[in-house]
C-alpha cells in the first residue's frame, strides 16, 4: 500500500505537469504490483482484492494518459474519492483477514491432479458427482425461462436486434420491464454448466447433449440481443467459476480465452452498426491513427472516470441513499407507483458514453462519506465471502464467487451494486444454491 500511494503521488504530480503517458502508466504498474501481490501470496488467480485493485487502478491509469479530447483535468474532490476507495478497500479487506484468519497459498492443490487429461482430482470429480441432477435441473429452467422470455420480448417489440442494421442502440430499445431480467438470467447458464460438465456421468450422453444445447441457447441470446456486455460476462463467469473449482487453470488460459472472445466482440460490435466513422466521432481521439480496435475498450474503460469527475462537478445536492436503493425501486415495481423515488438524472459529459465507475452511485448518495462507506462495507463483504468459500461444500457457491470477481474485475464499468440486474443474478443464484441443497 506504501508503494501504491507513492505511486498516486507521482501520478498526481505528473498529471499536474501534463505528463500524462508516463503519469498513467505508473498507476497501471502500481496497480499490477498490488494484483501479483495478492496473487503470490495465495494462488489465487481471481483474489477479490487483487482484481479491485488491478481494474479500478489500472483504468484510472489509462484514463489519466487522456487520449480523447473529451477528457480534461479532473477535481480535487475526484481525485480524493479515487485514492479513498482503493485505501479503504484494501485496508479494511486486510484488517478482516487478520481476524477471519489470511488466505494461504493454494498451490498445493496442484499436487492432488491424477492424470494429465483430468480436469479436476478424481476424488474432488466424485464429490461434485451427487450434484449432477438438480444442476442439470436448474440449466434446463433457467434456460427455458430466459427462452421463453426473449421469445416474448422479441413479438411485443417486433424485432431482433441482430437481425437490424442500420440502428446503432437497437439493443437499448429491446426492452419490456420485468421481462428482460429473465432474459439476461441466461449469462448464469455458462457457469452452471461448467460445474454440470464436472460433476456429469458420461454414460447419460443424451442428458450431456441437452445441457450441451442448453448452454449454447445461453450464450446464443446475448448474441441475438447484440449485448456484447451479457456475453462478456456469461463467457466470464463461467472462467472464473472454473478458475474457483480448478486452481490448475493459469494466467495462459485466460489469455487465450480473451483472443477467442475477440472476433465475437468484433462481430457483434459490426452487428450493433458501430461502423469505424461512428465511433471515431464519439470517441474524439487526440490521435486520428489510433486503431478502433484499441481506441474502443480504451474509451469504455478511460471516460467513467471523466464522468465521476464530471458528476462530482456539476451534482446540486446528494440524493441520500435514493441512488443505492434504486434495485428495491426497481424489482418491486415501486418506480412505476412513486417516478420520483428514480427521479435521479445520470451525469455524463457525453450522451452517448454513459457507463460509470463502481463508486458513482456511492458519491451520489453521500459524497466522499459515501464512498468511504461503500469501499469499507465492499472491502470487509469481499473478504468474507473468500473466507467463506473454504466451508461451503455446495458447488453453487463457486458461481456467487466468479459473480463477484466479474463485478471486481469491471470495477471500472459501472455502480454494479445499484444495478437491479445484479441482485436478480444473485438472487437467482441464490434460489439455484438452495434448491440444490435441498435435493
Amino acid at each position: 500500500m506504501i508503494i501504491y500511494c507513492i505511486s498516486y503521488g507521482i501520478c498526481f504530480i505528473f498529471t499536474r505537469l501534463g505528463w500524462f503517458l508516463p503519469s498513467g502508466l505508473v498507476l497501471v504498474l502500481a496497480g499490477l504490483w498490488l494484483y501479483l501481490k495478492d496473487y503470490r501470496a495465495t494462488g489465487n488467480l481471481i483474489h477479490l482484492r487483487g482484481l479491485f485493485c488491478l481494474f479500478f487502478i489500472g483504468g484510472q491509469g489509462l484514463s489519466c494518459m487522456k487520449l480523447s479530447r473529451l477528457q480534461r483535468e479532473w477535481t480535487m474532490t475526484a481525485w480524493l474519492c479515487f485514492f479513498l476507495a482503493v485505501v479503504i478497500f484494501y485496508l479494511v479487506y486486510g484488517l478482516a483477514e487478520g481476524v477471519m484468519g489470511q488466505e494461504k497459498s493454494q498451490h498445493w492443490m496442484k499436487k492432488q491432479a491424477r492424470g494429465k487429461g483430468s480436469i479436476l482430482p478424481w476424488e474432488n470429480r466424485m464429490e461434485l458427482r451427487k450434484f449432477e441432477q438438480p444442476l442439470f435441473t436448474a440449466i434446463m429452467a433457467i434456460t427455458l425461462l430466459s427462452s421463453a422470455a426473449f421469445l416474448t420480448e422479441a413479438l411485443i417489440l417486433g424485432y431482433i436486434p441482430f437481425f437490424l442494421r442500420g440502428v446503432p442502440h437497437a439493443y437499448s430499445y429491446f426492452h419490456i420491464s420485468g421481462i428482460h431480467y429473465i432474459t439476461v438470467s441466461c449469462v448464469l447458464v455458462p457457469s452452471f454448466y461448467l460445474l454440470y460438465f464436472l460433476a456429469k456421468d458420461e454414460r447419460k450422453r443424451g442428458k450431456n447433449i441437452l445441457a450441451l444445447i442448453a448452454a449454447a441457447v445461453s450464450l446464443g441470446i446475448p448474441v441475438l440481443c447484440v449485448s456484447r456486455f451479457q456475453l462478456i460476462l456469461a463467457v466470464g463467469m463461467a472462467a472464473f467459476t472454473a478458475i474457483s473449482v480448478n486452481r490448475r487453470i493459469r494466467i495462459l488460459h485466460v489469455v487465450l480465452l480473451i483472443v477467442v472472445m475477440i472476433p465475437a466482440y468484433l462481430v457483434l460490435t459490426i452487428a450493433r452498426s458501430h461502423d469505424v466513422a461512428y465511433l471515431n466521432g464519439i470517441f474524439q481521439m487526440k490521435s486520428s491513427t489510433m486503431p478502433i480496435f484499441i481506441t474502443q475498450p480504451y474509451m469504455y474503460i478511460a471516460h467513467n472516470y471523466d464522468n465521476f469527475d464530471y458528476l462530482v462537478a456539476e451534482l446540486p445536492q446528494h440524493s441520500h441513499g435514493m441512488r443505492m436503493l434504486f434495485p428495491l425501486w426497481a424489482l418491486t415495481g415501486l418506480k412505476f407507483l412513486i417516478p420520483g423515488l428514480v427521479n435521479y438524472p445520470i451525469y455524463v459529459n457525453k450522451e452517448e458514453l454513459t457507463t460509470l465507475t463502481l463508486i458513482y452511485d456511492a458519491y451520489y448518495d453521500f459524497g466522499i462519506f459515501g464512498v468511504v462507506l461503500f469501499s469499507a462495507l465492499l472491502g470487509f463483504l469481499c473478504c468474507l465471502l473468500s473466507r467463506g468459500m473454504k466451508r461451503l461444500k455446495n458447488p453453487v457457491a463457486y458461481v456467487v464467487y466468479a459473480q463477484i470477481a466479474m463485478y471486481m474485475m469491471l470495477s471500472f464499468f459501472t455502480t454494479w451494486f445499484s444495478n437491479p440486474a445484479t441482485w436478480f443474478y444473485l438472487a437467482v443464484t441464490g434460489m439455484v444454491y438452495l434448491y440444490v441443497e435441498y435435493r
